[in-house]
């Protein structure tokens, strides 16, 4: 049996110190709900709250439960509240504690209060695979602790889009019915339905309707709307006493499913659960860092519940829908990031069935040769404005047959494959073709942001990289080859000439093209708008990285030791090297100020991961100096969300993270890494 305190790190506060403003938890249900705030208690951003719904199209996710503030009343003594008291009012009065200790246990976050002689602990969970969170609350067994201890839990509600602006104006008529279960709470006809409860039975229950106004820093200092409104349907009226538990339960699911499990076999199933997902890890990933970032890897593999005529589909053919939801708080699923964090999550983790499943629903989906880039929320059809999604699923496939050995799915896939370079080689949309007279993949479209690097604000396409991009091209390498090894896997030996000598004209035409001799590296793009683009961008380490390397072994140490000194942080590469004209040391000011950073210098920690591949080419006997590559990011674990990896980083020191708070391919990658780099 794992031991937890040993598992995930503690994370202790003290009141006389900072807020903790900035670090932030998550927990999240399999479905892309979550729960999520702020350690030290507080509000700060739109996306905050205990119940983000995951329900079906057309709503999407959606904020039900806002926050629940604590106003405890211990014997002889003014109230005081465990955290904020904001949703309360200027009417009330009491003393805010901070927590004097947060932690995670497996991953869910506890909190504890000290109250004169008594310290009460609160826990948080999500129950895998529905919208129900528990919140728990206890007095922790001591001498001086008192008996019991008489605690007001205030709801806060809103019922809106988790991503919509918290100015929105609150003009639902919340009704409120009483039931033997609990309260039922909803807004709109035929809408979602917030169910409260308590357990082990109902306590009494003010009603106390109130809309409390509230400002969201975050938001402020993003250039959002910043100032929202929250509803108080009332309190309940809880009795702590030594050695109960009483939990609190909010759910848009049927009392049915609420009242299926007690809260305390709900939570010892949620534990078990994590601890089975560590004990089928190597050792190295069952305890500190690597225990962190597998935890963390499972809240990004999700059953889609919004798309339910897909979930039908693969239930019938025999397969679940499953996919990979790309960065909390505001990222859906996408073809990219999916492909890209595939190895990481699932492979890396022991779950390549769900690597399968995850597979059939972007097969499903491939259209004029694509994959799609992103399913926007709440609807059922997916974008295709992307030129390396589709190439990254040829990467994702390779890594899942190599792992599994699972020659059935490859073969029923491989149709599909040879269809997709078929319309590369002929020409799909957004000017995504072969170039016939060099055998080089080049994509643009006016408009459009087709590679990664695919920042847009207002219509302004910050890196349009149109022409023949060095990763698009090395990607096509890649899958060239590939799909020449497997058909001569399935149709027999000497059936994949034709492709492989494709392959083999692209590498020629690549090394010919793609070196700049002056500047002693490979062009970001050739043959693009403005000619030749020489910016010094992490694009070029695929072309060593991925498996089948394009790149000649001659030019390897050079490119690496450019993008050692201009690129390479502590937490990932930069996406433009300092220097350069359009170079931004910082990610922040409003959405057009960050945009315009997005990738013209911000650290982007996923390409630690593709650095590290290309770095063991070159030294393979030195797993333990790759190692040492991923250390900034142990101390980032506790750095903003808690236990995961943001987005991106400011260009220059300290990098302070940005963007995300929690990143698939962030997570993923360094989670890869932190494999690959063990020393057994």
């Amino acid at each position: 049996m794992l031991n937890s305190t040993h598992v995930i790190r503690g994370l202790r506060l003290h009141s006389d110190q900072d807020p903790h403003l900035n670090q932030e938890w998550l927990v999240t249900n399999g479905l892309g709900g979550y729960a999520s705030g702020t350690v030290a208690g507080d509000l700060t951003r739109r996306y905050h709250g205990l119940l983000i719904a995951a329900l079906p199209n057309p709503w999407g996710r959606y904020l039900m439960l806002t926050a629940l503030s604590e106003r405890c009343h211990p014997t002889g003594q003014e109230p005081v509240f465990l955290g904020s008291c904001e949703l309360w009012g200027c009417l009330e009065y009491g003393s805010a504690l901070l927590p004097d200790e947060f932690s995670l246990e497996l991953g869910f976050p506890v909190w504890r209060y000290q109250i004169g002689g008594s310290v009460v602990e609160k826990r948080l969970f999500m129950l895998n695979g529905q919208n129900t969170v528990h919140v728990s609350y206890r007095l922790v067994p001591g001498s001086s602790a008192a008996e019991s201890l008489c605690v007001d839990v205030l709801a806060g509600v809103n019922f809106r889009p988790h991503g919509d602006d918290v100015s929105s104006s609150m003009d639902e008529q919340f009704q409120i019915n009483p039931n033997a279960d609990g309260y039922e709470i909803c807004a709109h006809e035929n809408g979602p339905m917030l169910r409260l409860a308590c357990s082990p039975s109902l306590p009494s229950f003010v009603e106390r309707r109130n809309v409390q106004h509230i400002t969201y820093p975050t938001e402020q200092r993003r250039g959002y709307p910043s100032h929202g409104a929250i509803f108080t349907p009332g309190y309940f009226s809880l009795c702590l006493k030594a050695k109960e538990e009483v939990t609190f339960i909010a759910s848009t699911d049927s009392w049915d499913v609420i009242r299926a499990l007690s809260p305390a076999e709900a939570r010892s199933l949620s534990l078990q659960r994590h601890r089975s997902l560590l004990q089928r890890m190597p050792e190295e990933l069952r305890d500190g860092t690597g225990a962190e970032l597998v935890i963390a890897a499972d809240q990004f593999v999700i059953r889609p519940r919004g798309r339910a005529q897909d979930e039908i589909r693969a239930q019938v053919s025999g397969n679940e829908l499953r996919t990979v939801i790309a960065g909390y708080y505001w990222f859906t699923d996408w073809g990219r990031d999916t492909m890209i964090s595939l190895e990481g999550l699932t492979l890396t983790t022991k779950r390549a069935f769900e690597a399968r499943w995850v597979l059939w629903t972007f097969a499903h989906y491939i259209k004029n040769g694509l994959i799609p880039n992103m399913f926007p929320e709440g609807t059922n059809e997916g974008l295709y404005h992307t030129a390396d999604a589709t190439l990254w699923f040829f990467h994702a496939l390779s890594r899942y047959w190599l792992a599994s050995h699972d020659d059935v799915t490859l073969r029923q896939i491989f149709p599909a494959l040879e269809e997709i370079v078929k319309k590369h080689i002929e020409g799909t949309r957004f000017g995504i073709h072969v170039d016939e007279k060099d055998g080089l993949l080049s994509q643009g479209a006016e408009g459009y942001q087709l590679t990664w690097m695919d920042a847009k604000v207002d219509g302004w396409v910050v890196t349009p990289r149109r022409g023949k991009a060095v990763e698009i091209n090395a990607l096509w390498y890649n899958a060239l080859c590939l799909l020449a090894e497997w058909k001569n896997l399935i149709q027999g030996e000497g059936a994949g000439q034709e492709i492989a000598e494709r392959a083999n004209r692209v590498r020629q035409s690549f090394n010919k093209r793609f070196w700049c001799d002056e500047k002693g590296y490979l062009f970001d793009v050739v043959d693009g708008e403005h000619g030749d683009d020489t910016s010094c961008r992490p694009n070029q380490v695929f072309s060593i990285s991925l498996p089948h390397a394009v790149l000649d072994r001659q030019h390897w140490e050079a490119v690496m030791e450019t993008v050692e000194r201009r690129l390479l942080t502590p937490v990932g590469l930069r996406s433009l090297a300092p220097g350069e004209p359009d170079y931004k040391p910082r990610y922040d000011g409003d959405l057009r100020a960050r945009d315009a950073a997005y990738h013209q210098g911000s650290v982007w920690a996923w390409l630690i991961g593709p650095y590290i591949d290309a770095w063991l080419k070159l030294h393979p006997d030195h797993k333990a100096e790759a190692r040492k590559l991923l250390s900034g990011f142990e101390s980032h674990l506790h750095e903003s969300c808690v236990s995961s990896i943001s987005e991106i980083f400011d260009a220059e020191a300290p990098h302070t993270p940005r963007g995300c708070i929690a990143q698939a391919w962030s997570v993923a990658e360094v989670l890869r890494s932190w494999a690959k780099t063990a020393i057994s």
